[in-house]
């Protein structure tokens, strides 16, 4: 069985050549909405979760005012709020911008003319956007955990399940695609770091995604019946939380770290030794996924049981769950730095993969570090902001490192190029708004709620918005801009998708590439000649 649909072409050759009679529009969307196209699919989760981002940011704000005392919200309407919020961070914004950006750039990576079993990853985006789209419909109609009409709490809790199936879905073609469409020569431990931390991704989605379905199903059938075996609506919190909070949501964060260790290897063109350490970094903030296998979301540890005995059953959970993702982002930053150190004479080749990675595994490293110290019960921040301070440090670093790699990649899927000089500025602003919508509720866990807190996190969220208007106004402007046609390797990269054109064609090369090693000449490059690629001395990435 062949994982790559070889229909594929031949479809897309047909949408090319409909009848002209059609309205050319029509045609367009048709095409669109029924593209194998893996870069296609990508860029339309990547659109849909920053249409999702902006929408989610709305009601963060006025989740903050109502809290600042600035909005009153009726109070029918705050649980409402409260689960569009978490629903939206989630489901609306991580999720599509990491499975997006890898649906769009891995096939690209490993060398393959398409993603692995392409009408499943289609249809995986519909699912998730239908589901997405019943979510918001039911929660506007008093649906949701606490939502007091029992058809529309139904159509939540279908709506997540219709989610969960189609990211499974997805989540299993990226993996395929890394474990088996890569160009001959690509071994393993070959494959360049970004596809690496996607393959992880997609396993752990397609562990995640069934244990929720299988919840959600319980969830469901109690709800439709007697409501007391699960507690009906309420329910929700207590079995399907998981989903919402950490450490499951670093699992959906870990090709932020792929975008920053492709940069790091960029910025000096440095050697890449050791690849395996970075491998073994993502696979450690992976375990995160066993967190949704066990349906736990808080692993705590309290210091008076700990000295009462009771240290195995509590430390080790805790410590597996809450120190090892803290772990593997420790050395993935560290051996990004060891990639990216400064070589005597030589001009840094800064990207936006460098810069907006390095930011967003920051601020998620924050993020993780918050976690650690939030399941330390005698600290007294459960059940406090300090929680949905974590969850924004984690989502708006990886909306960051997502943005960082849309330009770092937008020559292979616009076909243009995005200036460094005007993205700086939208990364030092994404910086800024991701401290201030988070850093304030750290603080809050530990002192209490204040007004003055509330405010300041609402405008955090006002200024993510503006860095992401910022970024789409960007983009637009260079797509719309004639002259800016992007070259074919603007980074001077060491991976394949660099061998292709730009914009990349519809089946990604012309020719099949092929991975070669290279003679250790000093000071040379990657030879991507006849429909091949091959690997230099300076690491094979």
């Amino acid at each position: 069985m062949t994982t790559i649909d070889p229909t594929t072409a031949t479809a897309d050759e047909l949408a090319n050549d409909r009848d002209g009679a059609a309205a050319p529009l029509l045609t367009a969307v048709a095409d669109w909405l029924t593209s194998t196209d893996h870069k296609k699919i990508g860029r339309m989760f990547l659109c849909t979760g920053l249409i999702g981002l902006l929408g989610t940011i709305v009601v963060n704000v006025i989740v903050s005012l109502d809290r600042a005392g600035i909005a009153n919200i009726d109070d029918a309407a705050t649980p409402q709020l409260l689960d569009a919020q978490r629903v939206g961070l989630v489901f609306g914004t991580l999720l599509p911008l990491a499975v997006g950006l890898c649906v769009a750039v891995v096939p690209l990576q490993v060398g393959a003319r398409a993603i692995a079993f392409p009408r499943l990853a289609g249809s995986g985006f519909w699912m998730w956007a239908g589901g997405l789209l019943f979510s918001i419909i039911a929660l506007a109609n008093n649906g949701g955990g606490l939502g007091g009409d029992p058809d529309m709490v139904d159509l939540f809790i279908g709506a997540h399940g219709l989610m969960a199936i189609g990211l499974a879905a997805v989540g299993a073609s990226i993996a395929v695609t890394v474990l088996t469409t890569r160009a001959p020569g690509m071994t393993m431990r070959r494959v360049p770091f970004f596809s690496m931390s996607a393959m992880i991704t997609g396993i752990g989605l397609v562990l995640v995604m069934p244990v929720l379905l299988g919840t959600l199903s319980y969830l469901f059938l109690d709800h439709r019946n007697g409501r007391e075996a699960f507690g009906g609506n309420i329910g929700i919190y207590d079995w399907a939380s998981w989903i919402f909070t950490q450490p499951v949501s670093f699992l959906f964060a870990i090709p932020a770290l792929g975008v920053l260790a492709e940069g790091a290897a960029l910025l000096f063109n440095q050697r890449t030794p050791a690849r395996g350490v970075m491998y073994a970094g993502f696979a450690l903030v992976g375990v995160a996924a066993f967190a949704g296998v066990a349906q736990q979301s808080v692993f705590s540890v309290s210091e008076v049981d700990t000295f009462g005995g009771d240290a195995v059953s509590e430390i080790v959970p805790s410590a597996f769950f809450n120190l090892l993702p803290l772990v593997g982002i420790t050395v993935v930053l560290l051996m990004s730095l060891f990639l990216a150190k400064p070589i005597r004479g030589a001009k840094p080749n800064l990207t936006p993969a460098m810069v907006f990675g390095f930011f967003g595994v920051g601020m998620i490293m924050v993020g993780v570090l918050g976690n650690a110290t939030y399941a330390i019960e005698d600290l007294g921040l459960q059940n406090s902001t300090f929680e949905e301070g974590v969850l924004v440090y984690v989502v708006y670093g990886l909306v960051l490192a997502a943005l960082g790699g849309m330009a770092f990649w937008a020559s292979k899927l616009w076909g243009v190029e995005l200036p460094m000089i005007k993205m700086m500025p939208l990364a030092g602003l994404g910086v800024l708004a991701a401290v201030l919508a988070s850093l304030p509720n750290y603080i809050a866990g530990f002192d209490q709620q204040r007004d003055v807190y509330d405010t300041v996190v609402a405008v955090g969220h006002a200024l993510m918005a503006l860095t992401v208007i910022g970024f789409i106004g960007l983009l637009a402007q260079e797509v719309a801009n004639d002259d800016n046609d992007a070259v074919d390797d603007p980074y001077d990269g060491q991976t394949l998708e660099w061998a292709t054109t730009s914009p990349a064609p519809t089946n990604n090369f012309v020719e099949p590439p092929t991975v070669m090693s290279a003679e250790p000449v000093a000071d040379s490059k990657p030879n991507y000649g006849a429909g091949s690629a091959s690997v230099d001395e300076k690491g094979e990435n």
